[in-house]
Formats: C-alpha cells, structure tokens, sequence
C-alpha cells in the first residue's frame, strides 16, 4: 500500500487505511526503506494498480521468485506472463481480482513456488543489470549520436 499521506487524487486517505486497519480488514505495515523482508514473508505479491509504468513493486517480488496478481494494464502485463509467473485480471474490477487471488490460494503449493521461479527467470532474461545496462547505454549513444 506504501505511505499515507500522498498527495495523489487516487490515494487512500490515511483515515480509511487506519479504519480498515482497525477493522482488521488490512494489517497496514506502513512505509519502509527495505521491502525485502516483507517479500520474502509473502506467498503471492498483489498490485490492483489502475496504470502503471514498468512497476518497480512487481520486478522486485519477481526477483525474489514471488508470484504475482496484478490489473491487466501495460506495465504489469510486461512483468507478468499470465498464468506462467502470476495472474493478470481487468482493471477496477474488484470480482475478477477476488477471483484471481482465489485462483492463487488453490493452487497447490508446488504449483505457486513453480510460479515465482518462473517470475524470477523471467526477470533475470529481461531485466538483468547487463541487460538494463545496455540499454542505457544504447539510448544514450543514440540522443549522443544526433549532437
């Protein structure tokens, strides 16, 4: 969920989040410098963003062979390989993530670990540093190449 407070219209005030909390409908961790832990606790991580770049949230918890539930927008469908490495389910559908989530539960649990190593195989072949590298280098030497 990341930290109450945004400034951004789409944000769930910290109210709400303090609510639901209270509710025992989340259990809200709250901000942190080092997500890595909390992954690695995770048997499935789930973003139900409505747009997205190349999530940062997704590349991580696929790195750390954690399946993945996300919305079918262009970023997440770059991470995820539908049922290969996790779901994907319509955007501002509540009913088709429920459904996807349901899905993950009743996998059996080789299935779901089968699931993550394929994820992190998928970002060390797309997203290696030697990958992410080239291309950097590659767009640079072609905005430096029309100087």
């Amino acid at each position: 969920m990341g930290a109450t407070g945004s400034e951004s219209r789409t944000a769930i005030d910290a109210r709400t989040v303090k609510t639901w909390s209270d509710e025992g409908v989340i259990e809200y961790l709250g901000a942190t410098l080092d997500v890595r832990p909390f992954i690695a606790a995770a048997d499935c991580v789930v973003l139900p963003s409505y747009r997205e770049g190349a999530p940062r949230t997704l590349i991580e918890a696929a790195a750390m062979a954690r399946p993945l539930i996300a919305t079918d927008v262009p970023g997440c469908r770059s991470i995820i390989d539908d049922g290969v490495t996790g779901f994907l389910c319509k955007v501002r559908d509540a009913d088709a993530l429920a459904s996807a989530c349901l899905r993950f539960r009743d996998l059996s649990r080789d299935t779901q670990i089968a699931m993550g190593l394929a994820g992190r195989a998928k970002m060390e072949r797309e997203f290696g540093e030697a990958i992410v590298i080239a291309a950097y280098r590659d767009a640079l030497a072609q905005v430096t190449a029309g100087n």
